[in-house]
């Protein structure tokens, strides 16, 4: 009732979940911060069940996403009976997302809270970024750039970000309480990755901007606000084909 629970979304490739090692650890990571138990969901036990449901649903590509729930009844509503187990588990699969040849994103007008308990988690509390997400789909766009309570870039509404300045990439630290991306972690396992704080100039000023999740891979922004881009020759757009 309170929403204590945590997910991933996982992109299915070749009918394998691909980056499993990340999105596991950070499953654990995030289970143990919110004191979620997963003491009853082995990991092979839990790549079994999701191997079932891509073949009940015959998904080859696409994605699959991942919940954890806390069903423990709370000190402020207890329960009339108990839970059958503490923790339930849901996997439900789609399609791939269907992304625009003109990928355009905006400035989201709600920051993200860096002090926050829940910074840097994917927890089931994801009503506040989807109405973020709602907000520039309803404005035009296809994603918004956040930024912190210190204007900050944080991260896109679904997606981390990444941008180029000369031949440098950046991205920002994990400090502004951007959420620590499966897809960006692997891209900072293969390049070299200045991880800063920065404000919305830097991305208006640089050289190309990139979006990055399970869902989307690594898409380029054709626009940020009024600022459009070139196409850049850059390989982190060929990793995930790599």
């Amino acid at each position: 009732m309170s929403g204590r629970g945590i997910f991933t979304t996982i992109a299915i490739r070749d009918g394998k979940p691909f980056l499993w090692e990340k999105h596991w650890s950070r499953l654990i990571h995030a289970a143990e911060k919110l004191s979620i138990d997963l003491g009853e969901f082995r990991e092979d036990d839990v790549l079994s069940l999701l191997a079932e449901r891509l073949s009940q649903d015959g998904v080859v590509q696409g994605r699959a996403k991942i919940t954890f729930t806390d069903e423990r009844p709370s000190a402020l509503w207890p329960a009339s009976r108990s839970a059958s187990a503490n923790t339930s588990l849901s996997i439900v699969t789609g399609p791939p997302r269907k992304l625009p040849d003109s990928f355009r994103v905006g400035i989201s007008p709600f920051p993200v809270n860096s002090r926050s308990p829940l910074a840097g988690l994917k927890t089931t509390n994801y009503l506040e970024p989807t109405l973020c997400f709602e907000a520039a789909k309803n404005a035009g766009f296809d994603e918004a750039v956040r930024v912190n309570e210190r204007g900050e870039v944080t991260s896109a509404c679904f997606a981390n970000v990444f941008w180029l300045k000369g031949d440098a990439l950046l991205t920002p630290a994990l400090s502004t309480g951007c959420l620590a991306g499966t897809t960006r972690e692997f891209i900072l396992d293969n390049f070299d990755v200045r991880e800063v704080s920065a404000e919305i100039d830097d991305l208006l000023s640089a050289d190309a901007v990139f979006l990055t999740s399970a869902g989307i891979g690594i898409t380029q922004a054709a626009s940020l606000a009024e600022r459009t881009f070139t196409p850049a020759d850059h390989p982190i757009s060929a990793l995930l084909i790599a």
